[in-house]
């Protein structure tokens, strides 16, 4: 016998999220699927509000700096990246979540979900075409950065563990690595 998840919309979604059926439950829809969310370990916290706030800093009115709130995307996704630096004003997301058409770029904190957060969550980013793509890799204290989308692959990844990059929608502004990645 085959048996065949139901892979749900953003509007299902949403509807089971007003509904109450994903109360106090920490999930996100991935390509169709509710998935749970790892836990979130203490260091995992303080790197990505560290990282927040200073981006929030650089960059001031240029753009929002949104953390652990969702995105929507096409491909019935509904991922709820560490931060997310999109097209202000905020106020434009009184009714929506921001699409790719308003992502900058978003980050991920990976402390334990290293492969999944480099592979899967990579490849529906670079599906939806959201043109950069961050990885802060806890263990090994760098920077995976990922660009230039291509169906569902990043042609450019480049590890990062020190000095300075300037995102792709703000080739003017210099990001110190060492800002994101967590304290020694």
């Amino acid at each position: 016998m085959t048996r065949t998840l139901t892979q749900w919309s953003v509007a299902d979604y949403h509807r089971m999220i007003a509904a109450g059926l994903l109360a106090d439950r920490r999930v996100e829809l991935l390509n169709g699927n509710v998935v749970e969310m790892a836990p979130e370990l203490p260091i995992h916290r303080a790197t990505y509000r560290r990282g927040a706030r200073y981006l929030e800093t650089l960059l001031g009115d240029r753009a929002v700096v949104f953390t652990t709130a969702p995105i929507t995307l096409p491909s019935n996704g509904e991922p709820q990246p560490d931060i997310a630096i999109v097209t202000p004003p905020e106020s434009r997301y009184d009714e929506r979540h921001p699409g790719p058409e308003d992502v900058y770029w978003v980050i991920e904190v990976s402390n334990s979900t290293l492969v999944f957060d480099l592979e899967e969550k990579a490849t529906l980013y670079a599906r939806d075409d959201i043109a950069e793509y961050w990885v802060v890799d806890v263990p090994n204290r760098q920077l995976w950065v990922h660009r230039h989308p291509d169906a569902s692959i990043y042609r450019q990844v480049q590890p990062l563990a020190s000095g300075n990059i300037n995102p792709l929608a703000f080739p003017d502004l210099e990001i110190r690595v060492e800002r994101l990645l967590p304290e020694k």
